[in-house]
């Protein structure tokens, strides 16, 4: 049996090419599930890694490694899609959409669900409950006010996302942090000079967007009759948010995050049965076939009926595959290969900072899972900061926003799924107002070209010699 082979950047541009071709062909133009896409490439790199002279066992195992390395993702998506479906049986989100509607200017609305889910991400470390729950409620209050949803669920996703990477409870900070072998706070340290700034001009910027279209399409009766169908339906008051203050207290105090959320999952469940009137057998089920209502309130309806783990049985399926896909691509040194033909422009901070965002892009293009971008990012490109003596906090920075900021912007990736499906606005509609992320990867081009906030290992050694 031959010795197994890197391959040829020729076979790495026809396989990806292949790749791309046949998602884009099932989703766009025959209108299939991306799951099947993903399923079918499997065997397309397993073919790759045969003719590369690679047995097929391990290919196999390559592909449950990559699965394994990212099945705490799996873990809290479940816990996410219970705790989704019991925070509406209980009244946490309806009550927050109608406080929401009572209290938010127009104005404001943008710049305000902004501030809002970020800090409630930067609290609880995590963008898919921070969507899965005041997103829902921020979209409903939008969808009130009359302000184009693309746009609000830019404002959703730039704060949701801001925080899951600035978060220490972060799985993905945590990941990118680990895998850079930094430690985690430096690392949210270094995170902080560009998400602040990122933060502020973004809030700008939807400001003056919240102004142009705030109060220009408001219907106030519209506002009301929503405001009085969330009554009519649910008990509405401030008793209700109880749940949720106590999973963001908890994640706060750095519980788990996964039986964090599922504890929240339970206590929507036990809201729905003492303030809801739901009969328990009804408001667990909730957790796990989501809320159902039928109301003469169309749009109630649509807002409200979802949530549930067996909604995100396709999301699950998404992450498996695309983890396993990922996997595969490690295995095989695709990555490693395409950053080897430009390695030697490779020469400064600036052609590295460019040049990790776009393999992280990369990662999160064709192994279709956020967790797959931030776990190879690192391997790819160390070598490359470690020849430049850059600090490796710059490495876990650059890797956290070329991963986790564009893992929304792929809709086959297991975020732009999720975050699409959740929020009711296609991936292609929201991702012009994804303004956070674009801001943040501007500002890390541009530390790196110019050397401000780039730091290298010598500057380290000499501050530790000076301390001594």
């Amino acid at each position: 049996m031959k010795s197994p082979r890197l391959p040829s950047i020729l076979e790495v541009v026809a396989v990806l090419g292949l790749f791309l071709a046949i998602v884009l062909s099932f989703t766009l133009y025959f209108k299939l599930d991306i799951q099947l896409a993903l399923f079918i490439s499997w065997f397309m790199v397993i073919a790759l890694g045969i003719r590369l002279g690679h047995s097929y066992k391990d290919l196999q195992n390559a592909i449950t490694k990559g699965i394994s390395n990212g099945l705490e993702a799996v873990l809290i998506l479940i816990a996410v899609g219970a705790l989704v479906g019991t925070w509406i049986a209980g009244g946490v989100v309806p009550t927050l959409i109608y406080y929401g509607l009572e209290f938010i200017h127009p104005n404001i609305f943008l710049l305000a669900t902004l501030i809002i889910c970020s800090i409630m991400s930067v609290a609880t470390g995590t963008s898919w409950g921070t969507v899965g729950t005041a997103g829902i409620a921020m979209i409903a209050i939008g969808e009130g006010l009359g302000i184009p949803l693309p746009i609000v669920a830019g404002a959703v996703l730039s704060g949701a996302y801001f925080g899951d990477k600035l978060s220490p409870l972060s799985d993905s900070t945590v990941l990118a942090s680990s895998l850079s072998k930094v430690d985690v706070l430096a690392h949210v340290r270094a995170m902080m000079v560009l998400s602040i700034p990122a933060f502020v001009i973004t809030a700008i910027m939807f400001t003056i967007t919240g102004f142009m279209y705030g109060g220009k399409n408001i219907d106030q009766g519209k506002v009301e009759f929503l405001k009085q169908a969330l009554q009519d339906t649910f008990t509405i008051n401030i008793w209700m948010i109880i749940p949720a203050l106590i999973v963001v207290l908890l994640l706060v105090l750095k519980k788990p995050s996964m039986p964090v959320i599922a504890i929240g999952a339970l206590l929507g469940a036990v809201w729905a049965m003492a303030f809801q009137g739901m009969n328990p057998a009804d408001a667990l089920g909730t957790a796990y076939n989501g809320f159902s209502i039928n109301s003469d309130v169309e749009f109630l309806n649509t807002l409200l009926n979802r949530g549930g783990i067996v909604n995100m049985l396709g999301s699950l399926v998404v992450i498996i595959l695309g983890l396993g896909f990922g996997g595969v691509l490690e295995y095989l040194g695709v990555l490693k290969v395409i950053v080897a033909t430009f390695e030697k422009k490779l020469h400064n901070a600036g052609n590295v900072t460019l040049s990790t965002l776009v393999v992280a892009f990369f990662a999160n293009i064709f192994g279709c899972a956020m967790y797959v971008s931030l776990i190879l990012t690192p391997k790819i490109m160390e070598k490359s900061y470690d020849k430049l003596k850059l600090d490796r906090r710059v490495l876990s920075r650059n890797s956290e926003v070329g991963g986790t900021l564009t893992s929304g912007m792929v809709p086959w990736s297991d975020n732009g799924i999720y975050m699409a499906g959740i929020l009711g606005v296609s991936t292609f509609s929201y991702l012009p107002f994804m303004w956070l992320s674009f801001v943040a990867i501007g500002l890390a081009i541009i530390y790196g070209y110019t050397g401000k906030f780039i730091w290298y290992v010598k500057d380290q050694q000499e501050r530790e010699e000076s301390a001594s």
